[in-house]
């Protein structure tokens, strides 16, 4: 069994200069790139990925191999729609902080990723969107793309193979929406993010409407380790329906804030102890299993295996693994009133449940946290969550909710704590 604890993401964090190719090259980099050009074809390379178990890191944990399979492979000659990588680095989740160290740290990796996966799926053309506030990681990312150039992993005839591959750095234009895979692809073509009706899906009608594959930036990192090691050798890590490795954005009330590699399916308990504990001693109350955009645990969740099935029978959605940890002095309806906010400014507009929705949760929030609510104000928030969840044009309808109605759900006394008629002993 692999060491649980053994980093394979994070392995050359604490190398001197690990972004460099240099460094890269000295720790195993571009080696995986070499045996996927020499030793599989692109049909081997997807049955390989499908054979590891590895999951989408982007939130939604659908099975990559399965994924790169969707895309046609039947036409080709002149006339052949091309076919696309894109990369999804557009990080906008509150609470979600693990793409932008993954490539500031080791954009090398990403790239030798990027390679294997475009050769896998036959596509010669790569975009990886980068949030457009992200600055460093964009500068990081494109100096790689050079480096790579000119080291002739990236290019024409990449390492004698035949094989044709560009990469385009591109940054986003800022909106959270963008992180919505079909909004990031209308940014890409140069129109206002907003997501597109599905089906047509992007394996399908992707990228000027040709075969795309979207993934996250750790799942296409966790690539190159999947075919230096195998699949038996990722599924040793992880569980049986979440194998691999995880890195775990801890935030908030504890001691040592930060990212921490662990197999799929730790627990917060564990967690906790590698981050030092609660900060100052005070205890846990709430806390995020995949960012604001999940539905909220307590305490009484600290052994839940944050994998993706144990989160859902949970009652919650593991997410990008974004926790965000509070302790004991953090108002429940306070917390949900500025991530509510959050998404009323982010909702685009496109459609009507969200776009009046999340106006109307955050007017009736607001009113409550300033002492100036009613129940029925909670009965009105439930109401109007309902007519937003599953109703929205994309996810991030869903998200603005959760919060809401999981916070009700484990905290409602503090909601009606916030009551008019409550605090002044008047009978509902």
């Amino acid at each position: 069994m692999a060491d649980p604890i053994t980093p394979v993401l994070t392995r050359r964090w604490a190398a001197p200069r690990s972004w460099s190719i240099e460094t890269y090259e000295q720790l195993d980099g571009y080696q995986a790139l070499r045996t996927a050009l020499t030793a599989a074809d692109p049909a081997g390379l997807v049955q390989l990925v499908k054979d590891s178990g590895l999951r989408g890191r982007g939130g939604a944990g659908f099975p990559t191999g399965m994924k790169w399979g969707f895309i046609p492979q039947g036409s080709t000659g002149p006339g052949a729609k091309p076919k696309y990588l894109v990369i999804n680095a557009d990080e906008g989740e509150p609470g979600t902080c693990k793409d932008i160290p993954l490539m500031m740290a080791d954009p090398h990796a990403l790239i030798e990723g990027c390679v294997i996966t475009s050769y896998a799926i036959r596509a010669n053309e790569c975009y990886i969107y980068v949030r457009g506030e992200a600055l460093h990681p964009y500068r990081r990312v494109l100096n790689a793309v050079r480096e790579a150039y000119a080291k002739g992993y990236l290019g024409r005839n990449i390492l004698g193979s035949g094989y044709d591959l560009d990469i385009v750095v591109h940054a986003g234009a800022g909106a959270y929406i963008c992180g919505e895979e079909t909004a990031l692809l209308d940014s890409l073509e140069g129109m206002r993010g907003q997501p597109r009706l599905k089906p047509p899906f992007p394996a399908t009608s992707g990228l000027y409407e040709s075969p795309t594959v979207v993934n996250n930036v750790e799942t296409i990192m966790t690539v190159p380790p999947i075919v230096l090691g195998g699949s038996e050798w990722f599924r040793e890590m992880g569980t049986a329906r979440s194998p691999g490795p995880k890195i775990y954005s801890i935030t908030g009330h504890v001691e040592k804030p930060g990212q921490y590699e662990a197999p799929l399916g730790s627990t917060l308990r564990t967690l906790l102890e590698l981050a030092g504990g609660m900060r100052d001693g005070i205890p846990l109350k709430f806390w995020t299993p995949g960012g604001s955009s999940t539905p909220l645990f307590t305490a009484e969740h600290l052994d839940v295996p944050l994998d993706f099935e144990g989160v859902v029978e949970a009652g919650s959605i593991l997410g990008t693994t974004a926790l965000m940890i509070f302790n004991e002095t953090v108002s429940v309806p306070w917390a949900v009133m500025k991530w509510t906010q959050f998404y009323e400014h982010e909702s685009c507009g496109k459609c009507t449940p969200c776009r009046e929705g999340c106006y109307w949760l955050a007017r009736v929030l607001e009113r409550m946290v300033a002492g100036q609510g009613t129940e029925q104000d909670i009965d009105t928030l439930l109401d109007v969550c309902d007519n937003v969840l599953g109703r929205s044009f994309c996810a991030l309808g869903d998200g603005a909710v959760s919060p809401i109605t999981s916070g009700i759900q484990y905290f409602r006394q503090e909601f009606l704590d916030l009551c008019v008629n409550q605090r002044l002993g008047v009978p509902a």
